[in-house]
């Protein structure tokens, strides 16, 4: 079981903790997070149990993510099947006709952007490692690997987390659409906080063991209960930590009152 003494900052190699470049915050908003973190994060694990463990390739990790920007999972994987069918090794998808690429993933969304994007990328690893593997990463420090990844066009640290953490086994944390919506209204960061900064934030007040689990209990919860409108708060597994179902049923529980402001 995770405990509070467990809840850490992540640190590299420099001494420098991995969500360097998140707001400077209190150490009694960081303890007020953490503690509601662990408690969120035990309450999932009670109610859907231990996220399914996967693992890919690197490469074929970036690339996936690279084509699940901006669409879901069914047309990424759909793009993702019809561009290895098109195209067997990730080098004739570098040397490809730039429009054959294009075609091939179109029901991703975005082919337009996506395939210039996966193709620049595929060249820029050639030209700087020889060859397209990036088992290398591995062994770097976390920090030194996501910078790395970074770099890429198209490359934010969302799809940076995701290959450290699915592909690498690396302490990272993913925020996405349903981890942004939901820790918001869980209250584990303040509302205003972009979702860059909110990666930051949450290796910061989850446990590095516990961020694979948290990552897709997360997802579940923003999936199966918290939807974007019309949240289900009354059968919501964490109802009771959340910011937003307590407000909302202090709204329905408030008396109403008369136009001169008296109890109606």
């Amino acid at each position: 079981m995770v405990t509070l003494s467990m809840l850490t900052h992540p640190i590299n190699k420099k001494g420098k903790t991995m969500a360097a470049s998140s707001d400077a915050f209190t150490p009694e908003q960081l303890a007020r997070w953490r503690a509601k973190a662990l408690a969120v994060h035990q309450r999932l694990l009670e109610h859907f149990g231990p996220a399914p463990r996967r693992r890919r390739d690197p490469l074929d990790e970036l690339m996936l993510t690279v084509l699940s920007q901006n669409t879901n999972d069914r047309n990424r994987d759909r793009a993702y099947a019809a561009l290895r069918a098109r195209f067997p090794t990730w080098e004739a998808v570098r040397d490809a006709d730039p429009q054959a690429v294009k075609a091939a993933i179109r029901t991703a969304g975005l082919a337009n952007q996506k395939g210039p994007r996966i193709q620049a990328i595929l060249r820029q690893i050639t030209k700087e490692r020889g060859a397209l593997d990036l088992n290398f990463l591995a062994h770097l420090d976390t920090e030194d690997a996501r910078q790395w990844l970074l770099r890429f066009p198209g490359v934010g640290p969302k799809t940076a987390a995701i290959v450290l953490l699915f592909s690498l086994d690396k302490p990272a944390f993913p925020v996405d659409t349903h981890v942004y919506r939901v820790t918001g209204r869980l209250g584990l960061r303040p509302p205003n906080l972009n979702i860059e900064k909110t990666h930051a934030l949450m290796e910061r007040i989850f446990p590095p063991e516990a961020y694979y689990d948290a990552h897709i209990n997360l997802i579940r919860l923003g999936r199966r209960y918290c939807h974007p409108r019309r949240p289900r708060c009354e059968s919501c597994p964490v109802r009771d930590l959340c910011d937003y179902a307590q407000s909302q049923t202090t709204s329905h529980q408030a008396p109403a009152q008369s136009q001169e402001g008296g109890i109606a």
